[in-house]
Formats: structure tokens, sequence, C-alpha cells
């Protein structure tokens, strides 16, 4: 998968708002005000990634199963957030079921007005 197939899949997303709230290389893409994805534009270390949401159990899961998932990329140690390297090993079919997943992460956080409010969009 390249950077520009993952753009089109994260503005396929239902209520997305793509912003670059922390400099211009790093499109953060949103539903409800929360963020679910983020990638620098610039490779790190010759390589695209897209930092993403994750539950926990199926990331531990993932990162056992694939070289191309490691823990999330400026999210700290901790198994909420995920980096997937676009040309690792992974199937592009797997990188955009793990966008939809993180958005799925996302509402389940939130209130169930919200929850509610996002699934009538």
């Amino acid at each position: 998968m390249n950077i520009e197939q993952l753009r089109e899949i994260c503005l396929s997303v239902p209520g997305v708002e793509e912003c670059m709230p922390f400099d211009d290389d790093t499109p953060v893409y949103k539903v409800m005000g929360k963020m679910f994805a983020f990638y620098p534009l610039t490779p790190k270390d010759g390589e695209f990634l897209v930092v993403m949401k994750c539950n926990p159990e199926r990331s531990a899961a993932l990162r056992e199963q694939y070289e191309g998932v490691t823990k999330g990329y400026y999210a700290g140690d901790n198994l909420k957030w995920n980096s997937v390297y676009l040309n690792r090993d992974l199937p592009d079919s797997l990188i955009r079921e793990l966008v939809f997943h993180s958005v799925d992460e996302v509402i389940a956080a939130l209130p169930k007005k919200k929850q509610a409010e996002y699934r009538g969009i």
C-alpha cells in the first residue's frame, strides 16, 4: 500500500476530519473530534507508517504475528496504539481493516449519546 492509498481509506471513513495539528508533515484523521490515525509524510528510516488505535489484546497478537506492527510511534509504550508499516508483511486488506478497527475503538470510548450520534452519520 502506498501513502496516497492510505489517505483515501482514511478519507472514506464516515464523518472523518483531516487536519494537521502537530506540524505540516503529519496528517491526522479524526472522528467526533477524536484521533484515530496519523502518519508522517516523510518516511521513518525509509519506510512509511501509520499510527492507529487498537484493542490491546488484538494489538499484542498483531505485534507477535507481523513484523510490520510495532508499538505506536510517538505514542509511548502501550498496547492501545500501533505503528503499522505499509510495505512490510501486512496485506493491504488488513491495513484497511485496521483503519476501521481504529475508528471503532475511538467510537467505543465515547459516551453513548456521542456513539449514537456517530452511528447516525
